[in-house]
């Protein structure tokens, strides 16, 4: 059973975002182009924050002809205008660090077979095949196994972006919390984090051959506090530990078989790139943007970019953009416009 999700207004100061400037006031022109390219890319929602300064905060409905979008992707409205989405893969690097809690927490331990906390029997792969893929392999895309959970390569040996294989981490943390996974979502992230519009939700029916049957389903300021807290090094605004900083930095370590992924996060600046579906390419992930970007990225084009050395969070919610350059060409104009 997932929990509903209510239409709270966001609690003021929650997650240490400073309001949004009035709509009225004009943007500096690089920042209205980075604006009026967002826009032109079915986006719904579009958020920028640097040093805790909202810069830009705007909100769109999504158009008539996005019956599709509406009936599974899109949810409630919140008070301030925002439309509550599921944003898809982005949920990996949320889990990701609810995993990271559950280390701190004595719960979980990413080098332990999946089947040690699952049970025997979770793949289809052969007893001894199953057996050698750790938790860590979940979290590095690197289980060997195919998205229909047959053996494919030897644990650790090769990434394949793999959201079914994925969905069993929700698993692994709800039989090592011994509590569902909303509740654990809650207590551990949400909750003390101010994240007050986000939940899990059960998935609609056309949804169902995904391999994963629950989605997260937020706002883009509560993915910007989620941003902050990747910022304050694990910490809520109001300076409790949610994660350890160990925790956190282990999460962005680039691994051995793609170093442009961590522990379900994307990350920047390394020489290869491999994206979902085995397509390789050289270079970084998003070239214009800065090498320590790391990012939480979602189907149809979800972003929640990172940026450390700014200090900087960007958060783009909605359908997929027409521009399959999408990420260097928003980069380009955040680059101008920010410096």
């Amino acid at each position: 059973m997932t929990t509903p999700l209510s239409r709270r207004t966001l609690l003021a100061g929650a997650g240490a975002l400073a309001a949004a400037p009035a709509r009225a006031a004009p943007l500096p022109a690089p920042l209205q182009a980075v604006l009026d390219y967002a826009q032109s890319q079915n986006t719904t929602g579009f958020l920028v924050v640097r040093d805790r300064k909202t810069l830009v905060e705007r909100n769109w409905p999504p158009p008539a002809d996005a019956a599709q979008f509406r009936a599974t992707l899109a949810y409630e409205t919140t008070a301030d205008g925002a439309l509550l989405e599921d944003v898809a893969s982005q949920q990996k690097s949320f889990v990701a660090v609810l995993v990271a809690i559950a280390i701190d927490k004595g719960l979980v331990d990413v080098e332990k077979p999946v089947s040690d906390y699952v049970g025997a029997g979770w793949s289809r792969a052969a007893p001894d095949q199953e057996r050698a893929i750790r938790v860590i392999h979940l979290l590095t895309m690197a289980s060997g196994l195919t998205e229909a959970l047959t053996w494919a390569a030897p644990a650790g040996s090769t990434f394949l972006y793999n959201t079914p294989a994925y969905a069993v981490t929700k698993r692994v943390l709800a039989a090592a919390a011994g509590q569902p996974l909303e509740t654990l979502s809650t207590a551990w992230l949400t909750g003390p984090a101010g994240m007050n519009d986000t939940a899990w939700r059960k998935r609609p029916a056309a949804m169902a051959d995904v391999g994963n049957p629950t989605g997260l389903v937020t706002s883009p300021r509560d993915t910007a506090r989620f941003g902050q807290l990747v910022l304050d090094g694990g910490r809520a605004a109001d300076g409790r530990r949610i994660v350890s900083e160990a925790g956190l930095k282990a999460l962005f370590a680039r691994t051995a078989t793609n170093p442009a992924y961590g522990r379900l996060w994307w990350l920047n600046g390394s020489a290869v790139t491999l994206r979902p579906r085995a397509l390789r390419t050289e270079g970084p992930l998003i070239p214009a943007a800065p090498a320590d970007l790391v990012a939480a990225l979602g189907a149809l084009d979800r972003k929640l970019y990172v940026v450390p050395s700014r200090r900087l969070i960007v958060v783009r919610m909605g359908q997929a953009a027409p521009d399959k350059d999408f990420d260097q060409q928003l980069w380009l104009r955040l680059a101008k416009a920010l410096g």
